[in-house]
């Protein structure tokens, strides 16, 4: 079955209603100026099947700002998707007496599962670092938050960016925002198969000469649908019958196995 991606509109028909709205203001930046950013994203939500090899996801707006175009080189977007917040820990292996033993842990609350980022240029060239920073934008401005304070390092946050990125949770700047003239836009997130259940956000920002003009957000489920999802909840909120029926499952696939090969 593989994904099942309910779409809730097509590209044409999204393009086409946000020409309509387009005139519509969200946000202001002084009396000189009046800026929109009218967003969506293709599904709210992404159901996951056993055999799941992951999808894109695509993300799309139109924007204007009175009297001025806007587009490639006079206006910046930057859309982020971040997924449900886990504790984390990050262990330290060191190599005693010729064995490999973990000696540190630090464990960060509230890390994002999933982070990946996309823009119209660079985000170093779109806004401030201080800018960046107060937005969490970027996996390295995340800031992480260990379990007791003062253990944390940068050494630790170090690795955990890098091991989510090599699990292709976390991507900086591996996609790209297109304009489609001067006011309509749209990007594309993969989504990894291996990509975490939960309630995820996508969050789109307007910027324009590293001033942020506008901002605002979409929703996003992804969740477990059809036997892998009844397995799912079972193992969750009813972890003690779940283990037993694993145990009893294992021990008949034993018997069964002995049984066959007796027979021969």
């Amino acid at each position: 079955m593989g994904a099942i991606l309910q779409q809730t509109s097509r590209l044409p028909r999204v393009i086409t209603a946000l020409a309509l709205c387009v005139g519509l203001s969200i946000g202001a930046k002084g009396a000189a100026a009046q800026s929109s950013l009218i967003t969506d994203i293709s599904s709210h939500l992404i159901s996951v099947t056993s055999d799941f090899t992951g999808t894109e996801l695509l993300l799309f707006g139109a924007i204007e700002l009175d009297s001025e175009e806007v587009g490639p080189g006079t206006g910046d977007v930057l859309v982020t998707v971040r997924g449900p917040e886990r504790k984390v820990v990050v262990r330290r292996k060191e190599r005693v007496a010729g064995i490999w033993i973990n000696t540190e842990s630090v464990e960060f609350l509230k890390v994002p599962s999933f982070y990946a980022i996309a823009s119209s240029r660079p985000v170093e060239e779109i806004a401030s670092p201080e800018m960046l920073q107060r937005l969490r934008i970027g996996p390295e401005r995340l800031r992480f938050q260990p379990d007791r304070l003062g253990e944390a390092s940068e050494d630790f946050e170090a690795a955990l960016i890098r091991r989510k990125s090599q699990e292709r949770l976390y991507s900086d700047q591996d996609a790209a925002v297109y304009f489609l003239g001067n006011k309509l836009f749209r990007a594309t997130i993969d989504i990894p198969a291996n990509v975490p259940v939960g309630d995820y956000i996508a969050e789109f920002y307007l910027f324009k000469d590293g001033e942020l003009l506008s901002a605002t957000s979409s929703p996003l489920f992804i969740k477990k649908s059809g036997f892998g999802r009844m397995i799912y909840e079972v193992a969750h909120e009813h972890p003690a019958i779940y283990g037993m029926t694993a145990i009893l499952i294992a021990l008949f696939a034993g018997w069964l196995a002995s049984a066959i090969f007796r027979k021969e």
